[in-house]
């Protein structure tokens, strides 16, 4: 397996596109992304666990209810969440891509992002939608990762080739998410493409199992939003035998998947709204996977913990603190704690106390951009990993007027 350029569009068959249709008030920005199949493809998904949910998320599970889906169109600028016309919005964009593209607007993934409870008026993107299906291209993966951004600061996309019954295989994503970030899906968009040939029920399980060490393992700031879709679209371009079960291909196909995932979950951490820091908490040790997922989203989740890795504070009393209120069984007298960036790795905490340790070169360590949080509970063999950023003074700015 390896990585390489294209993003979305590296998978033999698909395009895409964006473009600024005016929801957005800056012309600079594009706010209208389309993605392509030229054949129909498997298709899956996994929803926000949020009560409330945007309108494109209920129109796009109905679409994909039989497993099938050809494009996908997302607006970015609003949400279409929480208004009285939320779903007819949602189908008429479906329609108005579908009559463009001269395919059923039954096999259209839609999907919206933005400010919550503002009317989304239909008409830019009627009057984009032309321009936006003439402008798909094998060279869109750029301009439909822009448009899909909302407070992101980079474009966020990845592609990998990989081998199955000796045929080259690829997948690729892009994601945007930056805000509302939270274990359970959060307020980011993930489009994912593959020509890989696999059937719509295992691509959802393959799907619905990588999120739980993935994209379920981000937190920025602890809001779970209401637009988060993760969707898979896979049109078997790429001529390997159709995956239909738990064999050596479908865990090939996982480890692509995985490959991708991980890579955008630490991007959508790194662009954490205000952030300067990436973090990545590590556990090991934990008497079974799920005390060990419980340590690492608490420590990851701690403002406290964040403001301090802003800070360069070497205060590992508050990864300490996070283990003991997340519920998680460990033995807070057996812990190790350690701080690593590409500066050194040093270690601050054994069997639960402190030990001695240079604040200079802990702080040498933290003022890197990419903090690693290494955590024994020396307690069993479970292990896991989460991804976060720091807390700094941005994070309120940017959300004290984020709708006006």
């Amino acid at each position: 397996m390896k990585i390489i350029e294209g993003g979305i569009c590296a998978a033999g068959g698909f395009t895409a596109a964006g473009v600024h249709c005016g929801i957005r008030k800056n012309r600079e920005k594009k706010d209208l992304s389309l993605i392509y199949s030229e054949v129909p493809a498997a298709a899956a998904a996994v929803y926000t666990t949020n009560l409330v949910k945007g309108a494109p998320l209920a129109v796009t599970k109905k679409h994909i209810e039989n497993g099938k889906a050809q494009a996908v169109i997302c607006n970015s600028g609003n949400a279409n969440t929480c208004n009285a016309d939320g779903i007819e919005i949602a189908e008429k964009m479906s329609e108005l891509i579908a009559d463009e593209l001269k395919i059923s607007a039954d096999d259209i993934v839609v999907a919206s992002t933005g400010v919550i409870g503002q009317p989304l008026e239909i008409e830019p993107i009627a009057n984009g939608i032309p321009g936006l299906v003439r402008a798909l291209s094998k060279d869109g993966c750029a301009d439909a990762a822009e448009g899909i951004m909302t407070t992101d600061t980079v474009k966020k996309e990845i592609a990998v080739e990989f081998e199955l019954d000796g045929k080259t295989c690829r997948i690729g994503g892009i994601a945007k998410g930056s805000g509302m970030i939270h274990p359970n899906m959060a307020t980011m968009l993930v489009f994912i493409t593959t020509d890989a040939a696999i059937s719509a029920p295992m691509l959802q399980k393959a799907l619905s199992t990588d999120i739980a060490d993935t994209f379920n393992m981000v937190s920025v700031d602890g809001d779970t939003s209401t637009n988060d879709m993760v969707t898979v679209l896979a049109n078997g371009l790429a001529g390997n035998d159709e995956i239909t079960c738990e064999d050596g291909n479908f865990g090939a196909f996982m480890k692509a998947l995985n490959t991708v995932t991980v890579y955008l979950c630490r991007m959508i951490a790194a662009d954490g709204e205000g952030a300067t820091k990436l973090l990545e908490c590590r556990v090991s040790g934990a008497k079974d996977i799920k005390n060990a997922k419980t340590v690492a989203k608490s420590v990851i989740c701690s403002s406290l913990l964040k403001a301090a890795m802003f800070g360069a504070d070497a205060n590992w009393g508050r990864v300490l603190c996070a283990i003991g209120y997340s519920g998680a069984d460990a033995d807070v007298n057996k812990v190790d704690v350690s701080f690593k960036s590409k500066a050194g790795q040093i270690a601050v905490c054994k069997n639960g106390a402190g030990i001695d340790f240079s604040e200079d070169i802990a702080k040498t360590v933290l003022l890197e951009k990419e903090i690693e949080i290494i955590i024994d509970l020396n307690d069993g063999e479970g292990t896991a990993t989460a991804w976060g950023c720091d807390l700094t003074y941005d994070y309120v700015k940017i959300n004290g007027d984020y709708r006006t």
